[in-house]
Protein backbone atom coordinates (compact mmCIF):
# COMPACT_ATOMS: atom_id res chain seq x y z
CA UNK A 1 0.00 0.00 0.00
CA UNK A 2 1.41 3.31 -1.03
CA UNK A 3 -0.83 5.51 1.26
CA UNK A 4 2.73 5.88 3.55
CA UNK A 5 4.51 7.07 0.30
CA UNK A 6 1.84 9.71 -0.55
CA UNK A 7 2.08 11.20 3.03
CA UNK A 8 6.25 11.68 3.37
CA UNK A 9 6.03 12.37 -0.59
CA UNK A 10 4.47 15.31 0.75
CA UNK A 11 6.19 15.94 3.83
CA UNK A 12 9.60 16.07 1.89
CA UNK A 13 8.30 18.14 -0.88
CA UNK A 14 9.06 21.17 2.06
CA UNK A 15 11.80 19.58 4.65
CA UNK A 16 15.07 20.48 3.14
CA UNK A 17 13.96 24.12 2.57
CA UNK A 18 12.91 24.68 5.91
CA UNK A 19 16.12 23.16 7.36
CA UNK A 20 17.58 25.87 5.44
CA UNK A 21 15.37 28.45 7.31
CA UNK A 22 15.80 26.73 10.37
CA UNK A 23 19.24 28.35 11.17
CA UNK A 24 18.41 30.90 14.21
CA UNK A 25 20.30 30.39 17.65
CA UNK A 26 18.54 28.38 20.14
CA UNK A 27 18.95 29.47 23.97
CA UNK A 28 17.19 26.84 25.82
CA UNK A 29 16.75 23.01 25.37
CA UNK A 30 13.29 21.89 25.04
CA UNK A 31 10.66 19.28 24.02
CA UNK A 32 8.54 20.00 21.31
CA UNK A 33 5.42 17.38 19.96
CA UNK A 34 3.11 16.98 16.79
CA UNK A 35 0.74 14.58 16.73
CA UNK A 36 -1.63 14.24 13.26
CA UNK A 37 -4.14 11.71 12.31
CA UNK A 38 -4.80 11.17 8.39
CA UNK A 39 -7.80 9.12 7.08
CA UNK A 40 -7.73 7.88 3.68
CA UNK A 41 -10.87 7.16 1.68
CA UNK A 42 -10.93 5.08 -1.97
CA UNK A 43 -14.07 5.85 -4.12
CA UNK A 44 -15.76 2.20 -5.39
CA UNK A 45 -15.34 0.74 -2.15
CA UNK A 46 -11.91 -0.41 -2.05
CA UNK A 47 -9.38 0.83 0.57
CA UNK A 48 -9.52 3.09 3.79
CA UNK A 49 -7.01 3.42 5.87
CA UNK A 50 -6.33 5.34 9.54
CA UNK A 51 -3.18 6.63 10.26
CA UNK A 52 -1.86 8.30 13.79
CA UNK A 53 1.28 10.36 14.45
CA UNK A 54 3.22 11.56 16.93
CA UNK A 55 6.51 12.90 16.59
CA UNK A 56 8.87 14.30 19.52
CA UNK A 57 11.60 16.21 18.64
CA UNK A 58 14.10 17.50 21.28
CA UNK A 59 16.37 20.64 20.40
CA UNK A 60 19.44 20.85 22.80
CA UNK A 61 21.11 24.72 23.25
CA UNK A 62 24.05 23.43 21.00
CA UNK A 63 21.76 22.87 18.11
CA UNK A 64 21.29 19.41 18.73
CA UNK A 65 18.08 17.73 17.70
CA UNK A 66 16.53 14.43 18.28
CA UNK A 67 13.10 13.68 16.63
CA UNK A 68 11.43 10.40 17.60
CA UNK A 69 8.42 9.29 15.35
CA UNK A 70 6.00 6.92 15.78
CA UNK A 71 3.28 5.43 13.44
CA UNK A 72 0.32 3.33 13.42
CA UNK A 73 -1.71 2.61 10.29
CA UNK A 74 -4.33 0.51 10.04
CA UNK A 75 -5.81 -0.66 6.21
CA UNK A 76 -9.10 -2.72 5.44
CA UNK A 77 -11.02 -2.74 1.95
CA UNK A 78 -10.65 -3.95 -1.31
CA UNK A 79 -7.69 -3.99 -3.84
CA UNK A 80 -7.45 -4.74 -7.92
CA UNK A 81 -6.09 -7.87 -8.32
CA UNK A 82 -4.42 -6.92 -11.74
CA UNK A 83 -7.46 -9.35 -13.64
CA UNK A 84 -9.06 -7.98 -16.83
CA UNK A 85 -13.10 -7.79 -16.16
CA UNK A 86 -15.46 -10.43 -17.99
CA UNK A 87 -18.87 -10.18 -18.76
CA UNK A 88 -19.57 -13.51 -16.61
CA UNK A 89 -18.53 -14.17 -13.52
CA UNK A 90 -14.66 -14.78 -12.41
CA UNK A 91 -13.75 -16.85 -9.00
CA UNK A 92 -10.04 -16.18 -7.65
CA UNK A 93 -8.09 -18.35 -5.09
CA UNK A 94 -7.46 -15.98 -2.13
CA UNK A 95 -3.21 -15.46 -2.05
CA UNK A 96 -3.05 -17.58 1.15
CA UNK A 97 -4.88 -20.44 -0.70
CA UNK A 98 -7.38 -20.81 2.03
CA UNK A 99 -10.91 -19.52 0.53
CA UNK A 100 -11.95 -18.30 -3.20
CA UNK A 101 -13.60 -14.97 -3.66
CA UNK A 102 -16.51 -13.84 -6.68
CA UNK A 103 -16.60 -10.87 -8.82
CA UNK A 104 -19.66 -10.26 -10.68
CA UNK A 105 -19.67 -9.72 -14.69
CA UNK A 106 -18.42 -6.31 -15.45
CA UNK A 107 -16.76 -5.17 -12.61
CA UNK A 108 -13.23 -4.64 -11.90
CA UNK A 109 -11.95 -7.78 -9.80
CA UNK A 110 -10.44 -6.93 -6.41
CA UNK A 111 -9.45 -9.25 -3.69
CA UNK A 112 -12.03 -7.44 -1.05
CA UNK A 113 -10.12 -8.95 2.31
CA UNK A 114 -7.81 -6.65 2.03
CA UNK A 115 -6.82 -5.82 5.44
CA UNK A 116 -3.31 -4.89 7.52
CA UNK A 117 -1.69 -3.00 10.57
CA UNK A 118 1.73 -1.40 10.16
CA UNK A 119 3.36 -0.05 13.12
CA UNK A 120 6.56 2.10 12.28
CA UNK A 121 9.67 4.35 14.57
CA UNK A 122 11.95 6.49 12.65
CA UNK A 123 14.76 7.90 14.89
CA UNK A 124 16.80 10.87 14.08
CA UNK A 125 19.40 12.51 15.05
CA UNK A 126 21.07 15.76 13.80
CA UNK A 127 24.33 17.76 15.03
CA UNK A 128 26.66 20.19 13.93
CA UNK A 129 30.04 19.36 13.98
CA UNK A 130 31.77 22.75 13.77
CA UNK A 131 30.19 26.47 12.60
CA UNK A 132 29.74 25.51 8.99
CA UNK A 133 29.02 21.79 8.60
CA UNK A 134 26.47 19.28 10.63
CA UNK A 135 25.37 15.74 10.48
CA UNK A 136 22.65 13.44 10.77
CA UNK A 137 21.86 9.63 11.48
CA UNK A 138 18.68 7.72 11.36
CA UNK A 139 17.07 4.55 12.17
CA UNK A 140 13.62 2.99 10.45
CA UNK A 141 11.97 -0.43 11.72
CA UNK A 142 8.67 -0.75 10.19
CA UNK A 143 6.35 -4.06 10.73
CA UNK A 144 2.94 -5.32 9.08
CA UNK A 145 1.52 -9.05 9.33
CA UNK A 146 3.77 -10.02 6.08
CA UNK A 147 6.08 -7.30 5.57
CA UNK A 148 9.49 -6.46 7.93
CA UNK A 149 11.49 -3.16 7.01
CA UNK A 150 14.78 -2.39 8.81
CA UNK A 151 16.30 0.77 7.64
CA UNK A 152 19.44 3.23 8.39
CA UNK A 153 20.50 7.07 7.22
CA UNK A 154 23.27 9.54 7.13
CA UNK A 155 24.44 12.43 5.80
CA UNK A 156 26.50 15.90 5.82
CA UNK A 157 25.81 19.35 5.70
CA UNK A 158 28.17 22.45 4.70
CA UNK A 159 27.06 26.08 4.92
CA UNK A 160 28.73 28.65 2.69
CA UNK A 161 28.10 32.20 2.12
CA UNK A 162 27.44 33.32 5.64
CA UNK A 163 24.82 30.45 5.65
CA UNK A 164 23.01 31.47 2.78
CA UNK A 165 24.06 28.41 0.79
CA UNK A 166 24.30 24.75 1.75
CA UNK A 167 24.98 21.69 0.50
CA UNK A 168 24.15 18.54 1.86
CA UNK A 169 25.22 15.19 0.88
CA UNK A 170 22.73 12.03 2.22
CA UNK A 171 22.12 8.38 1.53
CA UNK A 172 20.24 5.64 2.91
CA UNK A 173 20.07 1.80 3.38
CA UNK A 174 16.47 -0.39 3.66
CA UNK A 175 16.31 -4.10 4.30
CA UNK A 176 12.88 -5.44 3.48
CA UNK A 177 11.78 -9.08 4.16
CA UNK A 178 8.01 -9.83 2.61
CA UNK A 179 6.31 -13.40 4.41
CA UNK A 180 3.69 -14.06 2.40
CA UNK A 181 0.70 -16.02 4.08
CA UNK A 182 0.41 -19.41 1.71
CA UNK A 183 4.11 -18.69 0.62
CA UNK A 184 5.75 -16.65 -2.27
CA UNK A 185 3.95 -17.03 -5.47
CA UNK A 186 6.08 -18.63 -8.67
CA UNK A 187 6.30 -15.46 -11.23
CA UNK A 188 4.17 -16.31 -14.20
CA UNK A 189 2.62 -19.53 -12.51
CA UNK A 190 -0.72 -20.69 -13.02
CA UNK A 191 -3.46 -19.42 -10.24
CA UNK A 192 -5.15 -23.05 -9.16
CA UNK A 193 -9.10 -22.59 -8.62
CA UNK A 194 -10.63 -25.09 -6.81
CA UNK A 195 -13.63 -26.11 -8.79
CA UNK A 196 -11.25 -27.32 -11.32
CA UNK A 197 -9.67 -30.48 -9.24
CA UNK A 198 -11.80 -33.83 -8.04
CA UNK A 199 -10.38 -32.84 -4.27
CA UNK A 200 -9.39 -31.10 -1.97
CA UNK A 201 -5.65 -33.10 -2.10
CA UNK A 202 -5.87 -32.58 -5.64
CA UNK A 203 -6.20 -28.59 -5.53
CA UNK A 204 -3.88 -28.36 -2.59
CA UNK A 205 -1.50 -30.63 -4.47
CA UNK A 206 -1.73 -27.81 -7.64
CA UNK A 207 -1.49 -24.65 -5.01
CA UNK A 208 1.76 -25.83 -3.67
CA UNK A 209 3.06 -26.08 -7.10
CA UNK A 210 2.64 -22.33 -7.44
CA UNK A 211 4.43 -21.77 -4.22
CA UNK A 212 8.25 -21.31 -3.58
CA UNK A 213 10.00 -20.07 -0.29
CA UNK A 214 7.82 -18.96 2.62
CA UNK A 215 9.74 -15.29 2.29
CA UNK A 216 12.29 -13.18 0.05
CA UNK A 217 14.23 -10.08 0.28
CA UNK A 218 14.93 -6.58 -0.95
CA UNK A 219 17.26 -4.45 -0.44
CA UNK A 220 17.30 -0.79 -1.55
CA UNK A 221 20.22 1.62 -1.25
CA UNK A 222 19.71 5.38 -2.51
CA UNK A 223 22.38 8.77 -2.62
CA UNK A 224 21.54 12.08 -2.77
CA UNK A 225 22.94 15.54 -3.01
CA UNK A 226 21.00 19.15 -2.46
CA UNK A 227 21.83 22.43 -2.89
CA UNK A 228 20.17 24.96 -1.71
CA UNK A 229 20.39 28.61 -2.11
CA UNK A 230 18.85 32.18 -0.41
CA UNK A 231 18.79 34.36 -3.52
CA UNK A 232 17.47 37.67 -1.01
CA UNK A 233 14.74 38.12 1.63
CA UNK A 234 11.86 36.76 -0.50
CA UNK A 235 13.26 34.18 -2.73
CA UNK A 236 14.85 30.62 -1.56
CA UNK A 237 15.55 27.66 -4.38
CA UNK A 238 16.81 24.14 -3.92
CA UNK A 239 18.15 21.26 -5.92
CA UNK A 240 18.39 17.83 -5.59
CA UNK A 241 19.80 14.48 -7.72
CA UNK A 242 19.56 11.27 -6.30
CA UNK A 243 19.86 8.14 -7.21
CA UNK A 244 18.66 4.69 -6.29
CA UNK A 245 18.81 1.03 -6.25
CA UNK A 246 16.28 -2.06 -5.51
CA UNK A 247 17.60 -5.57 -5.58
CA UNK A 248 15.73 -8.54 -4.45
CA UNK A 249 11.72 -9.36 -4.43
CA UNK A 250 9.97 -6.87 -6.37
CA UNK A 251 6.43 -8.54 -7.11
CA UNK A 252 3.53 -7.97 -5.64
CA UNK A 253 2.02 -11.44 -4.23
CA UNK A 254 -1.67 -10.69 -4.51
CA UNK A 255 -1.24 -9.38 -8.21
CA UNK A 256 -2.24 -11.97 -11.37
CA UNK A 257 -2.58 -11.26 -15.01
CA UNK A 258 -5.94 -12.79 -17.02
CA UNK A 259 -4.37 -14.95 -19.97
CA UNK A 260 -7.36 -14.60 -23.05
CA UNK A 261 -8.17 -16.21 -25.84
CA UNK A 262 -9.80 -14.46 -29.30
CA UNK A 263 -12.70 -13.81 -27.79
CA UNK A 264 -11.36 -11.98 -24.76
CA UNK A 265 -12.37 -14.89 -22.62
CA UNK A 266 -10.48 -15.50 -19.49
CA UNK A 267 -9.07 -19.11 -19.78
CA UNK A 268 -6.54 -18.86 -16.54
CA UNK A 269 -4.31 -16.77 -14.30
CA UNK A 270 -0.69 -16.02 -13.65
CA UNK A 271 0.98 -14.54 -11.39
CA UNK A 272 2.71 -11.51 -12.00
CA UNK A 273 6.02 -11.24 -12.78
CA UNK A 274 8.93 -8.27 -12.21
CA UNK A 275 12.53 -8.09 -12.58
CA UNK A 276 14.43 -8.26 -9.15
CA UNK A 277 16.99 -5.38 -9.92
CA UNK A 278 15.99 -1.66 -10.67
CA UNK A 279 17.83 1.81 -10.87
CA UNK A 280 16.33 4.95 -10.57
CA UNK A 281 17.43 8.45 -11.34
CA UNK A 282 15.98 11.91 -10.07
CA UNK A 283 15.99 15.55 -10.33
CA UNK A 284 13.84 17.59 -7.57
CA UNK A 285 13.92 21.33 -7.93
CA UNK A 286 12.18 23.67 -5.44
CA UNK A 287 11.35 27.23 -4.93
CA UNK A 288 9.95 29.64 -1.99
CA UNK A 289 8.73 33.29 -2.87
CA UNK A 290 7.42 35.55 -0.71
CA UNK A 291 5.39 38.60 -1.54
CA UNK A 292 3.14 38.65 1.26
CA UNK A 293 1.92 35.41 1.03
CA UNK A 294 4.33 32.32 0.43
CA UNK A 295 4.43 30.76 -3.12
CA UNK A 296 6.09 27.42 -2.87
CA UNK A 297 6.45 25.77 -6.34
CA UNK A 298 8.42 22.35 -7.20
CA UNK A 299 9.39 19.68 -9.77
CA UNK A 300 10.08 16.20 -9.79
CA UNK A 301 11.55 13.81 -12.76
CA UNK A 302 12.37 10.26 -11.95
CA UNK A 303 13.32 7.53 -14.76
CA UNK A 304 14.47 3.90 -14.17
CA UNK A 305 15.92 1.16 -16.23
CA UNK A 306 12.40 -0.31 -16.27
CA UNK A 307 11.49 2.38 -18.52
CA UNK A 308 9.12 4.58 -16.16
CA UNK A 309 9.54 8.38 -16.58
CA UNK A 310 7.58 10.20 -14.45
CA UNK A 311 6.74 14.27 -13.76
CA UNK A 312 5.49 15.54 -10.78
CA UNK A 313 4.60 19.42 -10.56
CA UNK A 314 3.32 20.58 -7.03
CA UNK A 315 1.90 24.32 -6.04
CA UNK A 316 1.01 25.76 -2.78
CA UNK A 317 -0.07 29.24 -1.68
CA UNK A 318 0.02 30.45 1.78
CA UNK A 319 -1.72 33.14 2.85
CA UNK A 320 -1.44 34.26 6.90
CA UNK A 321 -4.48 36.49 8.53
CA UNK A 322 -2.95 37.03 12.10
CA UNK A 323 -3.34 33.54 13.88
CA UNK A 324 -4.97 32.08 10.89
CA UNK A 325 -3.97 30.76 7.65
CA UNK A 326 -5.21 29.22 4.62
CA UNK A 327 -2.93 26.97 1.89
CA UNK A 328 -4.60 25.89 -1.23
CA UNK A 329 -2.70 23.68 -3.26
CA UNK A 330 -2.49 21.90 -6.85
CA UNK A 331 -0.16 18.61 -7.75
CA UNK A 332 -0.44 17.04 -11.13
CA UNK A 333 1.78 13.80 -11.75
CA UNK A 334 2.20 11.48 -15.11
CA UNK A 335 3.90 8.27 -15.61
CA UNK A 336 4.97 6.21 -18.38
CA UNK A 337 4.22 2.33 -18.41
CA UNK A 338 6.68 -0.17 -17.66
CA UNK A 339 8.35 -2.35 -20.60
CA UNK A 340 6.60 -5.20 -19.61
CA UNK A 341 3.10 -3.62 -18.18
CA UNK A 342 0.35 -5.59 -19.66
CA UNK A 343 -3.50 -5.25 -19.10
CA UNK A 344 -3.64 -9.11 -20.10
CA UNK A 345 -2.01 -12.04 -22.00
CA UNK A 346 -3.52 -13.46 -25.02
CA UNK A 347 -3.03 -17.29 -25.54
CA UNK A 348 0.69 -18.02 -26.68
CA UNK A 349 2.59 -14.72 -25.36
CA UNK A 350 4.89 -15.94 -22.78
CA UNK A 351 7.09 -12.72 -21.74
CA UNK A 352 9.66 -13.33 -19.05
CA UNK A 353 8.21 -10.19 -16.64
CA UNK A 354 4.74 -9.33 -17.05
CA UNK A 355 2.80 -7.19 -14.77
CA UNK A 356 -1.17 -6.02 -14.86
CA UNK A 357 -0.63 -3.91 -12.25
CA UNK A 358 -2.57 -0.28 -13.11
CA UNK A 359 -0.09 1.35 -11.04
CA UNK A 360 3.09 0.27 -13.10
CA UNK A 361 0.70 1.82 -16.40
CA UNK A 362 0.53 4.93 -18.09
CA UNK A 363 -0.94 7.11 -15.39
CA UNK A 364 -2.12 10.53 -14.59
CA UNK A 365 -2.79 11.94 -11.37
CA UNK A 366 -4.56 14.93 -9.84
CA UNK A 367 -4.43 16.08 -6.32
CA UNK A 368 -6.37 19.16 -5.14
CA UNK A 369 -6.41 20.69 -1.73
CA UNK A 370 -7.37 23.06 1.08
CA UNK A 371 -5.56 23.41 4.49
CA UNK A 372 -6.83 25.66 7.42
CA UNK A 373 -4.07 26.49 10.13
CA UNK A 374 -4.70 28.25 13.42
CA UNK A 375 -1.46 29.67 15.79
CA UNK A 376 -3.07 29.76 18.99
CA UNK A 377 -1.27 32.95 21.73
CA UNK A 378 0.42 29.99 23.73
CA UNK A 379 2.41 29.05 20.93
CA UNK A 380 0.67 25.71 19.98
CA UNK A 381 -0.77 25.23 16.27
CA UNK A 382 -3.63 23.33 14.54
CA UNK A 383 -4.42 22.61 11.16
CA UNK A 384 -6.94 20.88 9.06
CA UNK A 385 -5.90 19.63 5.68
CA UNK A 386 -8.64 18.22 2.75
CA UNK A 387 -7.49 16.54 -0.41
CA UNK A 388 -9.39 15.52 -3.71
CA UNK A 389 -7.29 13.10 -5.43
CA UNK A 390 -7.93 11.59 -8.89
CA UNK A 391 -6.02 8.41 -10.43
CA UNK A 392 -7.01 8.31 -14.21
CA UNK A 393 -4.79 5.20 -15.61
CA UNK A 394 -4.49 5.60 -19.52
CA UNK A 395 -5.01 2.71 -22.65
CA UNK A 396 -1.42 1.75 -23.94
CA UNK A 397 -2.74 0.92 -27.26
CA UNK A 398 -3.13 -3.20 -26.55
CA UNK A 399 -5.05 -4.19 -29.34
CA UNK A 400 -8.46 -5.26 -27.16
CA UNK A 401 -10.21 -8.71 -28.11
CA UNK A 402 -14.23 -9.58 -28.04
CA UNK A 403 -15.70 -8.65 -24.83
CA UNK A 404 -12.53 -6.88 -24.03
CA UNK A 405 -13.69 -4.00 -26.08
CA UNK A 406 -17.03 -3.36 -24.06
CA UNK A 407 -14.98 -3.35 -20.80
CA UNK A 408 -13.50 -1.24 -19.10
CA UNK A 409 -9.81 -2.13 -18.35
CA UNK A 410 -8.59 1.04 -17.44
CA UNK A 411 -10.67 2.54 -14.16
CA UNK A 412 -10.35 5.94 -12.96
CA UNK A 413 -10.19 6.38 -9.17
CA UNK A 414 -10.94 8.93 -6.58
CA UNK A 415 -9.98 9.31 -3.06
CA UNK A 416 -10.74 12.05 -0.82
CA UNK A 417 -7.70 12.49 2.38
CA UNK A 418 -8.66 14.38 5.71
CA UNK A 419 -5.30 15.05 8.05
CA UNK A 420 -5.34 16.92 11.11
CA UNK A 421 -2.49 17.85 12.83
CA UNK A 422 -1.21 20.00 16.36
CA UNK A 423 1.67 20.96 17.43
CA UNK A 424 2.54 21.59 21.23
Amino acid sequence: MQLGNITAALAAATLPLSQVQAQEPLFEPEWNFDAAFLYYSEGDDRVDAYEGVLQATRTNADDQILVLTGTLDVLTGASPNGAAPQLTPQTFTRPSGKGEYQVAPGETPLDDTFKDTRAQVNLQWTSPLNQAMGYTTGLHLSKEYDYLSLGINGGLTRDFNQKNTQLALGGSLFYDTVEPEGRVPVPLSTMAIRKDFPSEEAFQQAFDATRGDSDDTKTTWDLRASLSQVINRQLIVQGTLTYAQVEGYQNDFIKVLSVVNDLGEAQHYLYESRPDRRNKWGFFGQAKYHFGPILDLSYRFMSDDWEVDSHTLNARLLFEFGPHSLEPNLRYYTQSATEFYQPFLLEGESPKYASADYRLGELDTYTLGLKYGYRMTTGHRMAIRLQWYHQAPQSIGKAEPGQLKDLDLYPSLNTLMLQTSYHF
